[in-house]
């Protein structure tokens, strides 16, 4: 019998996303380093900010997490996971059991910007797919996991990551940028 220490119902964090965000990444379930301190990939080993510090050319990794935060509203991204409930042992997608989704329609619907969504791995991948619908102008990304867990070399991370830097421009470009020469 399986005691409530070893399994038990994990919620996930709140969508953090700017009115305006035109890129959503969306990952599974956060796992617990994640979960106990209420900040999206917070584990140390968890490979997200280093990997989008390299999408987007920005420094990510010796900032606080409402740093991170504020780069990533003014890039128009948001951050949520496919997984709103589910029971699980552990931090490791393959434990998750019973899973509840998060209505991400909803994102669609209430973020009529958003270009792109990009699944930070297989499992948000695969349950992800199954729960948006294909809209015009809509691109679907599949990225290698962050995690630790996942073993892919970093390099390659980085090159598939790479995909997302169209999709996270900064909210204004300067004046000289945008003017017509």
């Amino acid at each position: 019998m399986a005691s409530a220490a070893t399994t038990m119902v994990k919620f996930g964090l709140p969508l953090i996303a700017p009115p305006n965000a035109r890129l959503f990444i969306l990952g599974s379930l956060p796992g617990d380093a994640s979960l106990a301190v209420r900040c999206y990939y917070a584990h140390p080993t968890n490979q997200f900010w280093r990997l989008l510090e390299q999408a987007l050319g920005e420094n990510l990794g010796a900032v606080s997490y409402e740093e991170r935060l504020a780069t990533l509203a003014r890039r128009r991204i948001g951050l949520w996971d496919v997984i709103a409930s589910a029971n699980r042992r552990g931090s490791l997608d393959q434990s998750i059991r019973g899973a509840e989704p998060n209505p991400l329609d909803r994102l669609l619907d209430e973020f009529p910007h958003v270009r792109a969504i990009a699944f930070n791995g297989a499992a948000a991948a695969s349950a992800g797919r199954r729960l948006i619908s294909v809209r015009p102008g809509l691109t679907l990304i599949d990225l290698p996991s962050s995690s630790a867990a996942n073993t892919r070399p970093f390099a390659q991370k980085v090159a598939a990551w790479a995909a997302l830097t169209k999709y996270a421009a900064p909210e204004h470009l300067p004046e000289a940028a945008s003017a017509p020469q």
